[in-house]
């Protein structure tokens, strides 16, 4: 397969996939600009509130990882029968998951918001907020698995078409309900997680008939509780390092929000624009990164190491080519972006500074984003979250309170912090891949795949 081929068979399966994320955070996008109509501190308490739903999601995410690995290990083998049984496992697994979740950030919403330092102006605006979102959390949890298998069998581009539908029917809900449009009541920040929930139920009846189309996947209720412990652990193998990773990172920047909370509302406000536009970057980055494992994958269990190997290099150099070339124009519109926003000149400048220091944070995390998902991919799911906890600690987190809050360089000392964690973790990761330490992983998992086939025949 020439460099050119592969380069496009990656863009192919990455650019739906770029859209359907950005899409899923334009929803959040979104939610923020219709509630800065109501205040500044409206939307800093939701985005206070979504880091919560963001880590519950990153649970539901551990299953959705390793069946989109699993998945396209049985493929590249040709054991369609063997993918189709870890697909059941998944979606069955992740629905239990996601109700039990629903039911605690339904009862603990409050003490949740309390531990982020959120003061009592603020719960008034996210505490409805995140009883409405975290109480119906199962139905992103099955959409998410939904959207893993069709990944893993290289239909990347039915979630994206999901994802817009999702959007439009938010964005009207959005309108009607925040505004009292047709009769409708103005429900605020009520209406808007209201109509975020209706897209997501909308959104969820949409996967199960595509599923069903594109796969002949048919689960029945006996499926929902007749789950293979085999198939899960080799799920749970990929996914639970994956989700490790995730949940240190995050645990760690809520640490952070909490520090950037005692900065003062306007410096919250600050972190939840900026994050909002640094997201558009990252989501470039996500999307080759996931084409990458789905490549990766594909290739480990048909048994083509060296295949493997190049591709993931080629990866990180269109990676790195794409995420230079987004953070440069979001970087450069950033005074134009934040001013959609809020009018706030302080916000604007110090969010526009940010964004510049992104120029030096983003390239760190094409190697994360990208070469992680590679060794995930191969069976090396362990090392990333080893790494990751020490340096998110103690570079992330105590970084940031260093030069955050100690030297007070405020929020710029705590991005240079988040700087320097990427870069850290990036080029250990990075060395990881060129010394080939996951091709005895690689190894075993090939035959973990051989066994299984075996077995179910």
């Amino acid at each position: 397969m020439s460099d050119s081929r592969t380069r496009r068979s990656l863009l192919s399966l990455a650019w739906p996939i770029f859209v359907e994320q950005a899409l899923h955070l334009t929803v959040g996008m979104v939610d923020t600009f219709m509630v800065s109509h109501i205040s500044d501190n409206a939307v800093a308490a939701l985005g206070t509130a979504n880091q919560i739903i963001a880590m519950s999601i990153i649970l539901f995410g551990f299953v959705g990882i390793g069946t989109s690995v699993v998945v396209t290990h049985h493929l590249g083998a040709r054991d369609r029968e063997g993918a189709d049984h870890i697909a059941v496992t998944a979606i069955g697994v992740n629905t239990w998951l996601g109700l039990a979740l629903s039911l605690l950030v339904y009862a603990c919403a409050e003490p949740l918001l309390r531990l982020m330092q959120l003061n009592d102006s603020l719960l008034a605006y996210a505490v409805p907020f995140l009883t409405l979102m975290g109480g119906t959390l199962f139905l992103e949890a099955m959409n998410l698995a939904i959207s893993s298998v069709l990944r893993a069998h290289g239909h990347t581009r039915d979630p994206m078409l999901v994802t817009i539908g999702q959007n439009l029917v938010n964005l009207a809900g959005n309108v009607v309900l925040l505004f009292g449009l047709f009769g409708f009541p103005r429900m605020g920040v009520v209406g808007v997680a209201l109509s975020t929930v209706v897209s997501r139920l909308l959104a969820c009846l949409a996967l199960w008939l595509i599923l069903e189309y594109r796969t002949r996947l048919r689960l029945t209720a006996r499926d929902f509780f007749n789950l293979s412990r085999e198939r899960l652990a080799r799920i749970l193998h990929i996914g639970l390092p994956a989700a490790g990773e995730q949940i240190s990172w995050y645990l760690a920047f809520m640490v952070v929000t909490a520090f950037t909370a005692r900065m003062g509302g306007q410096a919250l406000a600050t972190q939840s624009y900026t994050m909002q536009l640094v997201m558009i970057v990252v989501l470039a980055s996500v999307a080759i990164g996931l084409a990458t494992e789905i490549m990766v994958g594909h290739l480990v269990g048909a048994g083509r190491f060296d295949d493997a190997y190049r591709q993931a290099l080629r990866s990180l150099r269109t990676g790195f080519g794409v995420a230079l070339v987004v953070v440069a124009g979001v970087a450069f519109a950033a005074p134009w972006l934040l001013a959609l926003f809020t009018d706030d000149p302080v916000i604007i400048a110090t969010g526009a500074l940010l964004m510049r220091i992104g120029l030096v944070l983003e390239p760190g995390r094409v190697f994360n984003l990208v070469v992680i998902n590679a060794l995930r991919a191969t069976g090396d799911a362990r090392y990333p979250v080893m790494i990751g906890a020490v340096s998110m600690w103690s570079v992330l987190a105590f970084g940031s309170w260093l030069l955050g809050s100690h030297f007070g360089f405020g929020l710029p000392g705590v991005w240079v912090a988040m700087t320097l964690d990427e870069w850290l973790r990036g080029l250990l990761m990075y060395r990881r891949w060129k010394q080939r330490k996951w091709l005895k992983y690689a190894e075993r998992t090939r035959e973990k795949v051989i066994a299984a086939g075996e077995g179910e025949a």
